[in-house]
C-alpha cells in the first residue's frame, strides 16, 4: 500500500493578486510545505528557548559569554568561507522594501549591495509578500519598469554591470504568515519568505554570476544560527545547486547574539557571509531583556544613544574584531537620514553628521555600512574609498587591540544622559506615525527627516514602557507615568488632525495606531514584538 501524498499548502482569506500564479506555483508551495514539516518544530522549540533565557536575565540581571562553546572561541583554526566576488565589495549597502519603484532605484543606486527587505521595512500584508518576490525575479528577468502615476517620471534598470547586488532579508522567527497554512497552521514568514525566494532565484542568480544571498533578522543564539544553516543545507540539496553556493549575513541586533558572534560564525561558517551591527533593534533588544533590571539600564532618549556611547562601542569593536578574526565582513549600521527637497541647512548638518559617522566606522575597521537613501551613497562611499583605495574590504585588519569584557556590553549606566520629557514626545510622536503607516501597509516610512522602521517603532514604544516601570523623572518635574503617556499620545493625535485636516485623518489609521501604541506601552504584560498584535489589525 503506497503512503499517502503530503497534505498541500493552502491560500487561506487572500484575495487573488494580478500573476500570483508566477510566484504560487505547486511547485514553489511544495517546498515551502516541506521546509515547514522538516523545520518548524525546530524554530517552536527555540522561540520557546528565547523565553526561557529571558526568564534567566530577569532572575539575574548579567549575561556573559557562553562555557558551553569556549573551545569554538578559543580555536583559532577555523574560518568562514571565502566570500564570492559578488559579495567581496560591500562598502555601501542600501536597505529598503522591494516595491517596483524602489526595487529600480536600490539596484540603480550605487550602492555594491541592496538589502532587499521583507523584514522590517516592509508590512507583510499579502500583497507586499506576493508582489515583492515577483519584483525581484522580474528584475533579475529585467523586465521591470515602473511610470510614477502623480509625476509621469518613469524608472528603468541601468546596465547589469551597474546594479548592486542582491542580499535579501525574510521576516524574523517570531512571525507567521496567516495566509499560507499547512493542515491549518500558518507556516512562518521566514520559511516563505526565503522559501519562495530561494526556490524561484537561486538557479537563476547562479546564472547571472551571483547567488541566494540572505540577511538573517532578530538571531538570539547560535542554535538559531545552526537552524537556518540546516535549511540552507537541505534547500541547496532540493533544487539540486552545489552546498555552500547560499551565502548569509547576521545581524547582530540583539542582546544575547552580541555574546554569541563567534559562534554563529562557527554554525554558518559554510554559508557564513558577515555580521551586522543594527542600532535601533540593538537597542530595542537590551530594553525588552533588561526591563526589569532597575536603574541602571534605563536608556536615555534614543538620539542620545550615538555609536560612541562604551557600551555601543564595546559592541561595535568586539563585532569588528570577530568578524576579521574569523574572515568575515563587518558590515556597519544605518544612516537613516532624509534628504530634504526644501532645507538645504538641514541637509548640510546631517550630511556631516552622516559623513563623521561613516567615516568612524571605516577608520575602526568595518568593511562596509548601510545608508537608507541613495542621495547618502556617494558619502559612505567616500568615507570608505578613503580607508580602503582599491581593496575590496579590510578583512586583513584583525582589531587584535580591541578586548571586551562581558559586562562591557551591558554597561547602560557608563552613557552620562537621561530620558527627558521632550524623548517622551519623540517617541510617542514617531510610534504614532510609524504604527499607522504601518497598518496601511508600508513599513519603511519617512519621518522628521529619518527613514523609519518597524525597529524604531519597537524602540520607541519600548522607552515608554522602560521609563514609566522605572518611575523615571524627567528634567521638568513630571513623572513618566501612564497618564502623562496617555495626556501625550492625546496631543499628539489632536496635531496630527490639525495638521492633516479632518478628510485624511479619518481617511487613515491614526486612532487605531493610537491605541495600539498605548496599548504595547503601558501594558504590564510586555509584548515580545509590537508587530505580533499589529498583524492582527493587518488587512
Amino acid at each position: 500500500m503506497s503512503a499517502p501524498a503530503p497534505s498541500t499548502l493552502a491560500i487561506v482569506d487572500a484575495e487573488p493578486l494580478p500573476r500570483q500564479e508566477e510566484v504560487l506555483t505547486d511547485a514553489a508551495l511544495a517546498f515551502v510545505a516541506e521546509l515547514h514539516r522538516q523545520f518548524t518544530p525546530r524554530r517552536n522549540e527555540l522561540l520557546a528557548r528565547r523565553g526561557e533565557r529571558r526568564a534567566e536575565i530577569a532572575r539575574t540581571s548579567t549575561l556573559d559569554f557562553l562555557p558551553e562553546t569556549a573551545a569554538v572561541r578559543a580555536d583559532d583554526s577555523w574560518k568562514v568561507a571565502p566570500a564570492p566576488a559578488a559579495l567581496s565589495d560591500r562598502r555601501v549597502e542600501i536597505t529598503g522594501p522591494t516595491d517596483r519603484k524602489m526595487t529600480i532605484n536600490a539596484l540603480n543606486s550605487g550602492a555594491k549591495v541592496w538589502l532587499a527587505d521583507f523584514e522590517d521595512a516592509s508590512a507583510p500584508t499579502w500583497e507586499n509578500v506576493v508582489l515583492g518576490q515577483l519584483n525581484l525575479t522580474d528584475a533579475y528577468e529585467r523586465r521591470i519598469d515602473f511610470t510614477d502615476p502623480k509625476s509621469g517620471k518613469s524608472y528603468a534598470l541601468k546596465s547589469a554591470g551597474e546594479l548592486a547586488t542582491v542580499v535579501m532579508r525574510p521576516r524574523g522567527w517570531h512571525l507567521e504568515e496567516r495566509h499560507l497554512q499547512l493542515d491549518g497552521v500558518s507556516v512562518p514568514g521566514a520559511l516563505v519568505d526565503f522559501g519562495l525566494y530561494f526556490f524561484h532565484n537561486a538557479q537563476r542568480l547562479i546564472d547571472l554570476g551571483k547567488g541566494p544571498y540572505f540577511y538573517l533578522p532578530k538571531t538570539e543564539s547560535h542554535l538559531e544560527a545552526r537552524l537556518w544553516n540546516d535549511i540552507f543545507v537541505f534547500a541547496q540539496d532540493y533544487v539540486g545547486i552545489p552546498q555552500g553556493t547560499v551565502r548569509a549575513t547576521v545581524l547582530i541586533e540583539t542582546i544575547t547574539a552580541a555574546y554569541e558572534m563567534e559562534e554563529i560564525l562557527y554554525e554558518l561558517r559554510d554559508h557564513a557571509a558577515g555580521l551586522n551591527a543594527g542600532r535601533w533593534d540593538y537597542l530595542f533588544s537590551i530594553v525588552k531583556n533588561f526591563r526589569d533590571g532597575g536603574a541602571k539600564f534605563v536608556l536615555p532618549d534614543r538620539n542620545a544613544v550615538t555609536m560612541t556611547a562604551p557600551f555601543m562601542r564595546a559592541y561595535t569593536e568586539l563585532l569588528v574584531r570577530t568578524c576579521h578574526k574569523r574572515g568575515a565582513h563587518a558590515i556597519g549600521g544605518m544612516a537613516a537620514f532624509i534628504p530634504s527637497r526644501r532645507d538645504a541647512e538641514v541637509n548640510k548638518v546631517a550630511f556631516e553628521k552622516v559623513k563623521a559617522d561613516k567615516d568612524r566606522e571605516a577608520h575602526d575597521g568595518f568593511d562596509g555600512s548601510w545608508v537608507a537613501h541613495p542621495d547618502l551613497v556617494p558619502i559612505a562611499l567616500a568615507s570608505f574609498d578613503a580607508v580602503l583605495g582599491e581593496k575590496p574590504n579590510q578583512k586583513d585588519r584583525l582589531r587584535e587591540d580591541v578586548s571586551v569584557a562581558p559586562g562591557d556590553l551591558i554597561a547602560i549606566d557608563s552613557l552620562d544622559a537621561s530620558p527627558t520629557y521632550d524623548g517622551l514626545r519623540n517617541a510617542v510622536a514617531v510610534g504614532i506615525r510609524y504604527i499607522e503607516a504601518w497598518l496601511r501597509g508600508l513599513g519603511a516610512v519617512a519621518i522628521f527627516n529619518l527613514m523609519e522602521d518597524a525597529a524604531t517603532a519597537e524602540i520607541s514604544r519600548s522607552q515608554i514602557w522602560q521609563w514609566i516601570n522605572a518611575d523615571v523623572v524627567f528634567e521638568n518635574g513630571e513623572h513618566a507615568t501612564a497618564d502623562l503617556a496617555r495626556k501625550v499620545a492625546a496631543e499628539e493625535l489632536a496635531a496630527i488632525r490639525e495638521e492633516i485636516g479632518e478628510e485624511t485623518f479619518t481617511a487613515g489609521k491614526w486612532q487605531q495606531a493610537h491605541d495600539l501604541l498605548l496599548q504595547v506601552s503601558l501594558d504590564q504584560d510586555y509584548a515580545d514584538f509590537l508587530t505580533l498584535p499589529a498583524y492582527e489589525q493587518l488587512r
